[in-house]
């Protein structure tokens, strides 16, 4: 992405030409590098000056990603910008290089496209495919949960693509209704590689080994065994299915330490009225066993998948090109129960014997003085699960596994000092 001394005065682009990037606007003690495979040098690289920024679309732990239009041609973007002294500050260059080599690599109609790439002294840019229409969520939450007809085909769609990214060797390690976009023609478009994962061709590695996913919708295997695999992704669908109908998650509650438990339990339910092929299909999906879930290559891969008689109505041949059937709604939204979101008592006392509050690293916000007009990515804690775990705070708290006797005297002294009838009590909640 930097040009060299005998390429300035040309412009090419970012993707394919240039051997290495450099994460940094002067040379710090450690340069940071990241190299790239050149592809092909025939493309006129892009620059900022080429576009107009507009609103923000998303944001990430290091990126952001914003609407952006080319004034030469007029197409629209989703320009995903990031800082480069943010990447190296959290040592995130092979998460960079492991998406846009992810990315380059993908070509299929339900899954963002990246264009191109392009960098100037403090930023890399992403130019991806703009999805008009906006995050799944945003219906399930809008309609509170689709028709069987909507539930169906949008699931059949989810199918396709986890297929032919399987069919790649990639894990993509973080499916859920935020990561799955709809484009102008309301077909799904799923996104937010940055965590996703090659898998290696030779076969020799078939699981990845880091802590990544968001909680509601992590498999067991991660939690239990630290590591994903293909299948993990197939739990991913069954939660989005399940949520699709229900409104809400099938694992629900009022920390990630509940729903976690819950996960490695397997502990949820139905509301009344699910379609029945659909509760079928979601159990055959939500199987604590990797190796049982149905479209993985134990049970026989995508076939025995798409066979199943919830997809009995749907044409797979040219699915992108059908039209979608109109968001209808069917359950009114799912409510979160008192339970359900607060937790009950004696799971809530087993945290307070079995926690540590501790104070963790400090972390300071990059801060960037630049006038360009440019949004700063934000700097947010990460979404994996490593940090759900073990980072409640990243500025202030982390998560450890036993509550000394000091600090529960402190919450205790806050507890009471809080709300004058605790002094009250005879028996404290949180006893030193």
């Amino acid at each position: 992405w930097a040009q060299t001394t005998a390429q300035r005065g040309r412009r090419y682009d970012a993707i394919p030409i240039l051997s290495s990037i450099i994460l940094c606007s002067s040379p710090p003690p450690s340069m940071v590098r990241i190299t790239w495979t050149p592809v092909s040098s025939q493309k006129l690289v892009k620059q900022p000056e080429d576009f107009k920024f507009g609103r923000i679309l998303g944001e990430g732990s290091y990126s952001t990603v914003v609407l952006a239009r080319e004034q030469a041609t007029g197409k629209e973007y989703a320009m995903k910008i990031l800082e480069k002294m943010h990447i190296r500050k959290e040592n995130k260059a092979h998460c960079v290089t492991r998406e846009r080599d992810i990315m380059s690599s993908l070509d299929h109609p339900f899954i963002v496209k990246l264009y191109f790439t392009f960098q100037d002294v403090k930023r890399l840019y992403f130019g991806i495919s703009y999805a008009r229409n906006g995050e799944l969520l945003k219906y399930i939450r809008k309609i509170g949960s689709f028709d069987e007809t909507c539930t169906r085909f949008y699931s059949a769609e989810i199918v396709c693509a986890l297929q032919y990214l399987h069919s790649k060797g990639i894990i993509h390690r973080d499916l859920k209704p935020e990561n799955i976009l709809l484009n102008e023609d309301m077909h799904i478009q799923i996104t937010d590689f940055g965590t996703a994962k090659q898998l290696s061709s030779d076969g020799t590695q078939n699981r990845a080994n880091s802590f990544v996913g968001t909680a509601e919708y992590v498999s067991p295997e991660l939690l239990t065994q630290k590591s994903a695999c293909k299948s993990s992704d197939l739990w991913g669908l069954g939660c989005i299915i399940y949520q699709l109908v229900a409104g809400l998650p099938p694992f629900r509650a009022g920390n990630d330490y509940l729903k976690f438990q819950k996960i490695i339990k397997l502990e949820y339910e139905f509301p009344d009225k699910f379609f029945p092929n659909a509760k079928d299909l979601v159990e055959h999906l939500l199987c604590l066993d990797p190796s049982n879930r149905l479209g993985c290559e134990e049970m026989g891969g995508y076939n025995p998948l798409r066979a199943h008689f919830f997809f009995k109505a749907v044409t797979w041949e040219n699915l992108h090109l059908q039209t979608p059937p109109k968001l209808t709604p069917y359950l009114p939204a799912m409510a979160e129960d008192d339970e359900d979101y607060y937790g009950n008592y004696d799971d809530l006392l087993s945290q307070f014997s079995n926690m540590q509050v501790v104070h963790s690293r400090s972390f300071q916000p990059l801060f960037v003085a630049n006038p360009s007009p440019i949004p700063n990515p934000a700097q947010r804690p990460n979404s994996n699960i490593e940090q759900y775990i073990h980072d409640l705070d990243n500025n202030s708290f982390e998560l450890d596994l036993q509550f000394s006797t000091e600090v529960k005297r402190l919450l205790l002294e806050k507890q009471t000092s809080r709300n004058p009838c605790v002094r009250r009590l005879t028996v404290n909640i949180i006893s030193p």
